[in-house]
């Protein structure tokens, strides 16, 4: 195969390349899968224990972006080509122009800026390429890095859903955040 050349691809940045989820990737998602702190705080649960199966079974749903899956869903590469997380456009609404995002990092790539990068790539297409008009997504209280990761993409804090979430142990809040296209736009 030929070497690719990445200068000018739409599906990068400075930090970041996105691709389509392929039969590798299991393997990423069944050791994430043991990351309960990072787990529960992106599916607001503790989740059953993981199995190889499983995982293959995830990767084949979504890989190739199928069609009717409900997700667009990319596997997230730092520049070295080393794949470093997950992240999907979901609940796209054509008709309100709305959507949302979700996303995990590896537990061991946290903290480098990869996230932020690749919630970028994904709003610009969300925005730009599918004409919507509103991401909208929440997080558990307590989750600083992923609301700080919001606030830093430009994202406004819309409410608080008091004591929304049952997990261990206690209730929390579900803050709410919003972006419209025109303040993406001037970002």
């Amino acid at each position: 195969m030929r070497e690719i050349k990445y200068e000018g691809y739409y599906w990068q940045n400075e930090k970041v390349r996105l691709r389509a989820m392929d039969e590798p990737d299991w393997e990423g998602h069944y050791y994430n899968r043991y990351d309960t702190p990072a787990r529960r705080l992106l599916n607001y649960e503790v989740e059953l224990p993981p199995t190889p199966q499983e995982a293959k079974d995830m990767i084949e749903h979504f890989k190739n972006f199928k069609e009717g899956s409900g997700r667009l869903m990319f596997s997230i590469e730092n520049l070295e080509g080393v794949t470093v997380g997950g992240i999907n456009l979901n609940s796209i609404d054509e008709r309100n122009g709305t959507f949302s995002i979700g996303m995990q990092v590896d537990r061991d790539h946290r903290g480098k800026g990869y996230g932020t990068a690749a919630m970028d790539i994904v709003l610009g297409y969300a925005f730009n390429e599918r004409r919507l008009n509103k991401y909208y997504g929440a997080v558990l209280k307590g989750n600083i890095p992923s609301e700080t990761m919001l606030k830093k993409l430009g994202c406004l804090e819309e409410g608080r859903r008091r004591q929304m979430v049952y997990t261990d142990g206690k209730y929390h809040d579900e803050i709410l955040f919003g972006l419209l296209k025109e303040d993406y736009m001037k970002l």
